[in-house]
């Protein structure tokens, strides 16, 4: 047998009530309807209740972009010189202005090092609200206590996914191709000097005030 049709009417009762409470479900809203002593399906509720499309949280571009002038990024990237060594060099980015502003390099980062170059990059004083940075180990107990002993709150890209960390990872991409990819690397020495005339003359560092790195 079937069922009579639903009513224009009742078909936009249940569009009002569904709009004006978009946090109800089809049960909820089928209990209102019988205590006004109408009889309808639940079927009917959920084929005709108004589902409004909202996203459940911001996306990870969007999170970017909104807090752009609070965040600061934090990555490692290789450098291979002469001879069998590595060196790493960190690199501190703003987002606002996409600019470098710090870099310091060594062979073997502890987490004291690291931490010790946030400090250099800017006083607490000025300190931004998110430091973007992937999960390397390198960064350890320590980093994370002080760090997190100034209020700044760590963002953590997930498990291989460079593409979190899209300023830095360009930014490193230039370097890479405009510098270092043209000349050979002799030491650490070395490529600090050539980090620091890259930088120096690079539209990275138009903005006043940028910390080279130090050794």
């Amino acid at each position: 047998m079937d069922r009579p049709a639903v009513s224009q009417d009742l078909r936009a009762l249940i569009r009002d009530i569904s709009t004006a409470n978009p946090r109800w479900g089809s049960p909820r809203i089928l209990g209102e309807l019988r205590k006004l002593g109408i009889a309808v399906a639940k079927s009917a509720v959920e084929k005709y209740r108004v589902r409004l499309c909202r996203p459940p949280s911001p996306s990870w571009r969007a999170f970017l972009k909104n807090h752009a002038s609070e965040i600061v990024a934090l990555d490692f990237f290789a450098v291979p010189p002469v001879g069998f060594r590595v060196l790493l060099v960190l690199l501190v980015l703003v987002h606002d202005r996409r600019r470098i502003l710090h870099f310091n390099l060594t062979e073997h980062p502890p987490a004291q090092w690291t931490v010790q170059q946030l400090v250099e990059a800017f006083p607490w004083e000025t300190v931004p609200r998110y430091l973007l940075r992937d999960r390397d180990a390198v960064y350890g107990h320590i980093f994370a206590r002080r760090v997190a002993g100034v209020g700044l709150a760590q963002v953590l890209t997930a498990p291989r996914s460079p593409w979190q960390n899209p300023y830095a990872e360009r930014v490193i991409g230039s370097i890479r191709r405009e510098c270092l990819d043209q000349v050979i690397v002799c030491g650490e020495d070395h490529c600090r000097r050539v980090l620091t005339r890259y930088v120096a003359l690079s539209p990275l560092a138009d903005t006043p005030g940028i910390v080279h790195g130090r050794s």
